[in-house]
This record gives C-alpha cells, sequence and structure tokens, in this order.
C-alpha cells in the first residue's frame, strides 16, 4: 500500500469546521483518505454552557462531513491511548493535529507523536488556532510578553493572514473504521429544557452559524465598532467569541475579512477589532508562558490579598440579586443567554472582586459554567485583569461605579430593561439607581425595594473605601 494510500486522521478539537483547517487540508491535498475524529477526554475544562455548544457544534460539523462523503468518527477516553490505539487498528499512515497551546497540551501531543512513532505512523501539526505562535513569538530581548501594547505593536506590524483556504469539495472514507459513539453517548447536553432554550434562541452553533455571525458583523456593526462595542442595549459586537473558541471559523478568517473591511471603508472599526483579536491571543501567549496563572495570580503580592469568604454574597451576585441593575441585568443574561456582553462582563466581574473582595477565581469558576463562549485563556487573563493579579491589569484603584457605568453606557436603559422587567417602568433617570427613587415614583411603577427588587447590597463608597484599604495593604507589605 503507498504511503498516500494509508488513511490519515484528522483530530478535531477545536477547529471545528471544513473551510480554511490546514489538518485536514493537507491530508486531502495528499489524495489520503480522511478519518475525521472527535475524543472526548473527560479532563478537559469545561462547563455546561459550552458543552451544550459543543454538542451543537459536533452535530453541525458532522452534517458538513456528510455533504462531502465522510462523518465524524465520536471516541472517548485518554486522547494519549485512544489515538494510538486507532492508528494501529485502522492501519493509518499518519496524524494531522491542529496545535494547542493551553498547559498541558504540549506535552500530551508529544506522548502521542512518540507512541504513534513506535508504529512508524508519523503525526503532523499545523497552526490555526492563534495568530502567533507563543513558543516563536517573543520580546527583542527574547522573553514571553507581559504587556499588551507592545505585544500588539509587534503584532499588528508582523502578521500577515494570507488568503485562507475553501473547504474540501470530497473526502474519501476508509470503510474498515470501528464503531464509534453517538453524539448523544457523550453526555454533554444535561441542563433544563428551559435552560437550553434560553442558549437555542440566542445562538446558532457550527461553520454556516460561524460566518454567517461574522458576515453580520461586517455588514452591520463593524463600522461603528469602536463606540458601539461598549452599549450592551444594541448590537455593537461581533459575538463570534463561541465560534472562535471551537473554531467553527479560523482566526485567520476573521483577521482576513476584518483587515479587508478596514481597507474598504470601515477602518477604524476594523482596526478595533483587529486589536480584539490581539487581545485574544496575548492572552492565550500568558497562560501558555506562565501556566500556573490557572489558579494562581501573575502577581505574587496578592498571594496575600485579604478576600473575604462570603458565600451569601456570592450567591447574590451570581443570581443577578445585587441590588445594582447593570450588575444584575448582566448576571442574568449569563445565565439565561450563556454570554454577556463585555462592557458588563468588567462592571460585574469588579463588583465581585472590588465591592464584595470575594477571589476572583470563584468568578471565573462561574463564567466557566456559564458561558457558551469560554475560554481558558481569556476567562483566567481576563478575571486577572480586572482584579488587578494579571498581566498588563487594570490599576487597584480603577474601581467600576455600577451607577456610572450604566447612566454612562445604557442611558436610555434598553438593555436593563430587557433583562429586569420588575424595574422597567422606573423612569430613565432612576433606573440604574432606584434606590433615589422617590416612594411615589416607586409606587408608580409597582416596585417595594426589598420586595420586588433588592435595595444595594453594599453601599459604594464604603465598598471603595474598604477595597483601596485592602489594595494599599498589599503595597504597605512590599515596602516590608
Amino acid at each position: 500500500m503507498a504511503a498516500t494510500e494509508k488513511p490519515v486522521i484528522v483530530w478535531f478539537r477545536r477547529n471545528l469546521r471544513l473551510h480554511d483547517n490546514a489538518a485536514l487540508g493537507a491530508a486531502e491535498r495528499d489524495g489520503a483518505p480522511v478519518v475525521p475524529v472527535f475524543v472526548r477526554d473527560p479532563p478537559d475544562p469545561s462547563g455546561q454552557a459550552s458543552d451544550w455548544w459543543l454538542h451543537r457544534s459536533l452535530a453541525s460539523l458532522d452534517a458538513d462531513l456528510a455533504t462531502r462523503g465522510s462523518s465524524l468518527l465520536i471516541l472517548q477516553g485518554p486522547t494519549e491511548t485512544v489515538l494510538p490505539r486507532l492508528a494501529t487498528e485502522i492501519g493509518a499512515g499518519a496524524l494531522h493535529l491542529e496545535r494547542g497551546h493551553e498547559p498541558g497540551v504540549a506535552a500530551r501531543e508529544q506522548d502521542i507523536s512518540t507512541r504513534l512513532s513506535e508504529h512508524g505512523i508519523a503525526t503532523r501539526r499545523f497552526a490555526g488556532r492563534l495568530l502567533a505562535d507563543p513558543d516563536r513569538f517573543r520580546t527583542g530581548a527574547g522573553g514571553p510578553y507581559r504587556v499588551f501594547t507592545p505585544f500588539w505593536k509587534a503584532l499588528r506590524h508582523g502578521f500577515e493572514s494570507g488568503t485562507p483556504r475553501p473547504a474540501p469539495e470530497r473526502l474519501t472514507t476508509p470503510t474498515n473504521l470501528p464503531d464509534g459513539l453517538a453524539l448523544e453517548e457523550l453526555g454533554l447536553v444535561t441542563e433544563s429544557k428551559e435552560q437550553i432554550a434560553g442558549w437555542e434562541g440566542d445562538w446558532q452553533p457550527g461553520e454556516a452559524g460561524a460566518r454567517e455571525a461574522l458576515a453580520d458583523f461586517v455588514d452591520g456593526p463593524m463600522a461603528d465598532y469602536p463606540e458601539g462595542r461598549d452599549l450592551p442595549g444594541r448590537v455593537g459586537t461581533s459575538r463570534l467569541s463561541p465560534h472562535l473558541h471551537f473554531g467553527e471559523v479560523s482566526i485567520r478568517t476573521a483577521w482576513h475579512v476584518a483587515a479587508q473591511a478596514a481597507v474598504g471603508g470601515a477602518e477604524r472599526g476594523g482596526e478595533a477589532f483587529l486589536r480584539e483579536l490581539g487581545w485574544r491571543d496575548f492572552g492565550a501567549h500568558l497562560l501558555h508562558h506562565f501556566p500556573r496563572i490557572v489558579d494562581e495570580p501573575l502577581q505574587k503580592k496578592f498571594d496575600t490579598f485579604p478576600w473575604r469568604d462570603d458565600a451569601a454574597a456570592l450567591q447574590r451576585w451570581q443570581d443577578g440579586l445585587t441590588g445594582y441593575p447593570l450588575v444584575d441585568a448582566g448576571m442574568r443574561q449569563l445565565r439565561r443567554t450563556g454570554w454577556m456582553h463585555n462592557r458588563v462582563r468588567m462592571v460585574a466581574a469588579s463588583f465581585l472582586v472590588k465591592h464584595l473582595l470575594i477571589d476572583w477565581r470563584a468568578g471565573e469558576r462561574w463564567f466557566r459554567d456559564c458561558l457558551v463562549d469560554f475560554d481558558p485563556a481569556s476567562n483566567i487573563v481576563n478575571w486577572q485583569w480586572v482584579a488587578g493579579s494579571g498581566a498588563d491589569a487594570a490599576p487597584y484603584f480603577r474601581i467600576f461605579n455600577p451607577v456610572l457605568q450604566g447612566t454612562r453606557f445604557d442611558r436610555d436603559g434598553a438593555y436593563v430593561r430587557r433583562w429586569l422587567a420588575e424595574i422597567a417602568d422606573l423612569p430613565d433617570r432612576y433606573l440604574h439607581h432606584p434606590w433615589d427613587a422617590p416612594a411615589t415614583t416607586l409606587e408608580a411603577a409597582g416596585i417595594v425595594l426589598d420586595r420586588d427588587y433588592p435595595a444595594p447590597m453594599v453601599d459604594h463608597a464604603f465598598a471603595r473605601k474598604r477595597a483601596l484599604s485592602a489594595f494599599q495593604s498589599l503595597t504597605e507589605s512590599e515596602k516590608v
């Protein structure tokens, strides 16, 4: 049997697409029979919302493969044993994969490669998950970047997307494949029908949904993105984050399309969006080079930060019952749809770690479980940024005032009214601080504070003073 006649296993992980998929494209160009495989490895970190998305995305990928004469083989178990066993069983000539960069992933890939090489089976790794390879993209001194601005300048001037490759028109699949699992056997969908309906109503997982979301963004909100992205009451962002996380559209395609739009007239919007793609890469680079930040602060001085252990306060934050409408609207949007507007994410996260002094890791865990776009690097890096403990982090004295954030970015109250029906009848001037409304205004809106909607669980001025004192204690300890 010629080398090109031996089947090639294409390992799908976070590249659940056919367009611009280097691992798949290389197998097709070699003329080899292709075995598309997904392996559910239980230790992979995920939450219920992102598991639902994965289920839908895998179903979409399998349907797309079927139109090209192929199908997705679904397996479960430790990849370091499952993939070598499959490869030897079918007489594979090679394994193709898109490189991962999370902690432990490179070692796992190397382990699989070593096991395959013992049977004369090659492993080919392809780039595709990030814009720049963290092992090669470094500062002039040879170290990893820890500040975003120089990272972005180097990336913006050095990256060329090229033209994304089309999807294969037809794939040849071997007939001697073992039986795989039905998608439902993975048990990815465990939530209630009501919760699933919330996700279903807001999202279209899969490659077709990703390409539609990208086209809709470029044709619409991108032109006004620098301003529109901060207004949660309107559609001003791309909402591509879950599609990018699961690789339903390649990061190279997103860059290419946005860069073309920038040249074509939407320059400010295109450039601002490209910068956000750069921030996504920056987070992945930080996690790659500093894997301890999964559960430790990057800045070691935060090891002694005086976090409060307050389960009741954490629960009120999770339930959207803090008494601050912008925060509560965001937390309810998160629970209902698996997503939260980025401006509101910053405010809600800041409220947890600075108003309530609850450890950022508790917030990170909650977001991990609730977000359809949960991404380990982005989630961890952004939480540490808000807490002040990460790289290039927000300064400790930057404490968002939820009322001012609401009146500035949700001036007409469209966002709060959508998610907090119980206070929707309040006039705009009191919507973001109902406790200041006269009794007659509250009565006219049918609101009794602490019955229909909670009073603030903590006073902003008090919380700010307490947070500044806690952060100051770190500064003082550095001097000792």
